[in-house]
């Protein structure tokens, strides 16, 4: 694993921001990190890259401790905060060029290359440049730096629909080339359409991690019956759930192939049926309201 963190918890206080936290992150993967603000998604990032310390628990990167390793941590790293921060008095030209000349492995030709795919004027000094514009400034910094890790928080906030399409590629770009890219997000159909795997985080603890693959697989049916439902065949019993039934209305998740489950909704006394995705957002629905 790239990434690992073991009953990782972060407290100020009474107040804990993150609560044993144990993720793991394979080589090579988006994975995708959800949660409303305030649920402990930042801290976790800061704490993978050393800029905080742990009250408890432990974290590593490449192999190496974020604790007594957070330099070779953010060698191997390129990171992304919520809110870059840019030399307002430089333009964008000289802010690559910085970059490219203070970061071992940060490529100017692929800073510029991504700036040009972003559509963004480097002629403009960053005090002329909109949030959306020195949003894009520092995503070409950070995409052009060649290390194993992408740490990337909101990359997409304050981009028009085009400029996010072209940051999802990019990230997807990153992973063909055998980069690991951690997302986190707000907009959940960023993540189903990108992410490998995602973690559902609220009031500081990891409720839920999700494979996107097996997601995609599931299923909801909602059907009108003018009978009885019957027992689930024992075939089914272990993918298929019933979500809601009330009179003359059931409405089942069905998390593998739809092949078996159809031939047995053949056989019930169907008057209506709808078979739908069940999508990420009603995964995250169901855990951001849980508790």
């Amino acid at each position: 694993m790239l990434v690992h963190t073991e009953h990782l918890t972060k407290r100020y206080g009474s107040f804990t921001a993150l609560d044993g936290c144990s993720l793991s992150v394979p080589e090579g993967e988006i994975f995708g990190l959800l949660g409303p603000n305030g649920a402990g998604k930042t801290t976790l990032l800061r704490l993978l890259l050393g800029y905080i310390t742990p009250t408890s628990g432990t974290a590593s990167v490449a192999g190496f401790d974020c604790v007594r390793h957070s330099l070779e941590v953010r060698a191997r790293t390129a990171y992304l905060p919520g809110e870059a921060r840019l030399f307002r008095r430089m333009d964008g030209h000289q802010v690559l060029d910085f970059f490219a000349s203070l970061r071992p492995g940060c490529r100017r030709e692929v800073a510029a290359g991504v700036a040009r795919r972003l559509d963004l004027d480097c002629s403009r000094q960053v005090a002329r440049m909109s949030t959306g514009m020195r949003q894009k400034l520092a995503l070409a910094v950070v995409l052009a730096m060649e290390t194993p890790l992408v740490i990337l928080d909101e990359p997409t906030a304050n981009l028009d629909p085009t400029a996010r399409a072209e940051v999802l590629e990019l990230v997807t770009e990153a992973r063909a080339a055998g980069r690991t890219v951690i997302f986190s997000s707000h907009v959940l159909s960023e993540v189903e359409d990108t992410c490998d795997n995602v973690a559902i985080v609220r009031a500081g603890r990891v409720v839920h991690e999700q494979s996107l693959e097996h997601l995609r697989r599931c299923h909801r049916i909602r059907a009108q019956l003018n009978g009885p439902l019957g027992p689930i065949p024992a075939a089914l019993a272990a993918s298929v759930v019933i979500v809601e039934q009330r009179e003359g209305t059931v409405v089942m998740e069905a998390g593998d192939s739809l092949a078996p489950l159809l031939g047995w909704l053949a056989t019930l006394p169907l008057e209506e049926m709808r078979i739908e995705p069940v999508g990420l957002a009603a995964v995250y629905d169901r855990f951001h309201r849980a508790g």
